[in-house]
């Protein structure tokens, strides 16, 4: 499936996402260049490169979001592409057009920028959805800036929330131009409305200069899942499957997934949940195909404990959990590496075979291992990691940044993700025990400035195993 592939890639990112691209380019034969900031200077994206003198391939920058910084390094190298893993500039628009259209063009790994665009603004993912019959979380698909409408739809969702039996009903009122869980609040009364409605809508004017506001049904008792796609600009769509997402930090940080998305094995679920999955699937290649989208992409969905799945929002970015996907699909025997296919179709390869081609078997955890203090609002801890071993299974990965050899100084610059971990099974009940097993059989220690010992997530990780797919 690798045919003749050129150029030199620039790695615009950083930790366990930055290892993994590395590995990705070497498997493809491809050259790359990793850029880096002071505070990760021991991160080992940093360690297993060229720092100086003949051959460099790893430069320091002043920021990973300074975009002037990350370009001048590419054209310094004679870097062709350009591959902003997740978070920074991955689902940047402007960053992507920037990369394509300059004089010194560089390939985006990525989709082009009119589909980030397009798919990255929430409102219009919502409208375009609905025109293709897509179900959305009931609500309005555009701004609304009168309150008489406004109220009139607030008092509809309302009434049809009691219509279906649901105790204590509710909707959001979100400031239309926010973001980042800004400006939204919560009506169980249409009495409350017109009060809430003029604060936020005043709120709004003054925080984004636009009243705009958006009124949704509010879930509470849901799923979240997400379907792994890989399309490419030849007209070539596959699906990996789906995974679930719902053990969350309250800062909604995910921090255990698992594939597929739902299993018999672990709830009695009051719906058919193969049909039910293979419905989503179904309903991201719709909408994929329409916008045609031509690489890696995520569609996210949270589906009620009815069975009622709503499209949430489409990431047009390799994801942190790509690889649960991907370990319970088989390609030619093999897990595929959806970080290596990203790559190949970004600089222009076909997919090169078939959704036929694809088996789905067993099942996958991953667990985000992280520094903090699940018991304080997952609290970061900054410190030094002096042991860092992980147990060594056919059955289970790890990616990290984290050197397993010496001593790591946890930067406090960025959140302090450790590793992921990867297990898989047979079956989910398999994989869960492998998982718990995995968990006791890590060492991970450290001290802070106090010398007061590390403090990780791995048994909020274990406690929440048997939530795994459950409502």
């Amino acid at each position: 499936m690798v045919a003749n592939l050129k150029g030199k890639v620039l790695i615009a990112n950083r930790g366990e996402i930055a290892v993994r691209i590395m590995n990705a380019c070497k498997d493809l034969g491809l050259d790359y260049v990793v850029v880096y900031t002071d505070a990760d200077k021991d991160s080992e994206h940093v360690q297993r490169n060229i720092t100086t003198g003949e051959g460099q391939n790893a430069w320091r920058i002043t920021s990973y979001t300074e975009p002037n910084d990350v370009f001048a390094v590419a054209d310094h190298t004679g870097c062709t592409a350009i591959h902003p893993g997740y978070g920074f500039f991955s689902e940047d628009f402007r960053f992507a057009r920037r990369a394509t259209i300059r004089d010194r063009s560089l390939t985006f790994i990525g989709p082009n920028w009119q589909v980030i665009r397009d798919l990255g603004d929430k409102i219009n993912t919502k409208k375009v959805a609905n025109e293709l019959g897509i179900p959305t979380i009931p609500g309005t698909d555009s701004p609304i800036y009168n309150e008489m409408e406004a109220e009139e739809i607030a008092a509809r969702l309302l009434a049809e929330q009691r219509g279906e039996g649901i105790d204590n009903p509710s909707i959001l009122v979100k400031a239309a131009a926010g973001g980042g869980g800004m400006g939204i609040e919560e009506v169980t009364e249409i009495e409350q409305f017109r009060r809430i409605y003029r604060q936020l809508q005043n709120y709004a004017k003054r925080q984004f200069g636009d009243g705009g506001v958006l009124i949704e049904q509010c879930l509470r008792d849901y799923n979240h899942l997400e379907v792994q796609l890989v399309c490419s600009r030849h007209g070539e769509r596959i699906h990996f499957g789906s995974r679930n997402c719902t053990i969350q930090s309250t800062g909604r940080q995910k921090r255990v997934e698992a594939a597929p998305g739902f299993h018999d094995s672990c709830f009695e679920y009051d719906f058919d949940e193969k049909k039910l999955l293979d419905q989503i699937v179904e309903y991201s290649l719709k909408l994929a195909a329409h916008v045609n989208y031509d690489n890696v992409g995520t569609w996210e969905w949270i589906v009620s404990r009815s069975g009622q799945p709503y499209l949430l929002e489409v990431n047009t970015r390799i994801q942190v959990e790509n690889d649960v996907s991907a370990r319970i699909s088989y390609l030619n025997n093999e897990h595929p590496n959806l970080i290596r296919e990203q790559i190949r179709i970004g600089l222009g390869e076909k997919i090169g075979y078939n959704q036929s081609d694809v088996t789905f078997k067993g099942a996958s955890i991953e667990l985000r291992i992280v520094a903090e203090d699940t018991r304080r609002g997952f609290a970061p801890w900054i410190g030094t990691i002096t042991e860092f071993t992980f147990p060594d299974h056919n059955w289970s990965e790890v990616y990290s940044h984290v050197p397993f050899d010496r001593p790591y100084p946890i930067p406090s610059d960025f959140d302090p993700n450790l590793a992921l971990a990867l297990v898989w099974g047979e079956d989910m009940d398999d994989t869960k025990a492998k998982a718990a097993q995995f968990i006791d059989e890590t060492i991970i220690r450290g001290q802070d400035s106090n010398n007061n010992p590390i403090i990780t997530n791995l048994e909020y990780l274990k406690n929440n195993l048997d939530r795994l797919l459950a409502f």
